[in-house]
């Protein structure tokens, strides 16, 4: 059985090159986060002036920021922050949105109506200015407020996904099957209907946690990321802002945390592209096959 596994991951490596990268990338980004404190060099919150803007050395490979802080210790640091965010706000998104994508598709009516309008209303708004707004009115920005802002927008764009997959499925045999037997419909839905959404669902997700990333370092590098703290460190978004001011003194405190950043969302993005190409059988049989 072992050597039949061994022998199924070395076809999927060979068809997926980039999703193997693309694993290697996010399982060193969960491994820096859960240990950075024994990984990182130094301490996140340790200011030391003498050190200001220092170069890349042997005691500090990345160099040090504008406060003496050691780059790479405030990058493993960062990694914390930038999961945080990217796996909570997913989750708290997707389960907004499962949870109405399925009541509107299942029951339509004004369920529907009222569900997709509000949707409607969230896909209006640049999605960046209404978690800056949310932000500025919770006046805390913190690694929780940065978490609802983004869920905030976030969950129209699962809720329409769902919605969709759910009155595809509801006109199917097996529904109405169990509707016949009599069943309730919570029970269709969630034992029945919501399993044949996880694929397109996953697929959303990997992504999503990506796009989070993302705008977490956005909203970090305008001033409006999580503060410094000595758990989370600081937010890769607001590394590379500090990076900015002073770029053609010292680049080396920009290109750090843009590497980090960009490493991140492209090894998820592999990631996910993968699993589409696995999940969708239109696509697994142009690329090599099974």
């Amino acid at each position: 059985m072992a050597r039949g596994r061994l022998q199924s991951l070395k076809r999927f490596a060979r068809r997926r090159p980039l999703a193997i990268v693309g694993g290697a990338i996010l399982a060193l980004l969960v491994f820096f986060a859960l240990a950075a404190d024994w990984l990182a060099p130094g301490d996140p919150t340790l200011v030391e002036v003498r050190l200001q803007l220092c170069e890349p050395s042997s005691q500090h490979l990345l160099g040090c920021d504008e406060n003496g802080r050691d780059v790479l210790t405030l990058i493993i640091y960062g990694s914390r922050v930038a999961l945080a965010v990217g796996l909570t706000s997913v989750l708290v998104s997707m389960t907004c949105g499962v949870l109405l994508g399925a009541t509107a598709g299942f029951f339509r009516g004004w369920t529907d109506e009222v569900v997709m309008r509000v949707a409607d209303i969230c896909f209006a708004f640049p999605g960046i200015l209404l978690a800056i707004l949310i932000i500025f009115l919770t006046q805390n920005p913190s690694v929780m407020s940065v978490v609802l802002a983004l869920s905030a927008t976030g969950w129209a764009s699962y809720a329409r996904l769902v919605r969709g997959e759910v009155l595809r499925e509801r006109e199917l045999t097996y529904v109405e099957a169990a509707r016949a037997l009599g069943l309730p419909s919570r029970r269709i839905v969630v034992r029945y209907i919501l399993p044949n959404v996880m694929a397109p669902l996953s697929v959303q997700a990997t992504f999503g946690v990506a796009g989070a990333i993302l705008a977490e370092s956005s909203l970090s590098f305008l001033g409006l990321g999580p503060s410094m703290s000595a758990f989370w460190g600081v937010s890769w978004g607001a590394l590379l802002d500090q990076g900015a001011s002073y770029f053609l003194l010292t680049p080396h405190l920009a290109i750090a945390p843009g590497v980090a950043i960009m490493l991140a969302v492209l090894g998820i993005n592999f990631v996910g592209d993968a699993l589409r190409d696995e999940l969708d059988p239109r696509l697994r049989g142009q690329i090599g096959g099974p």
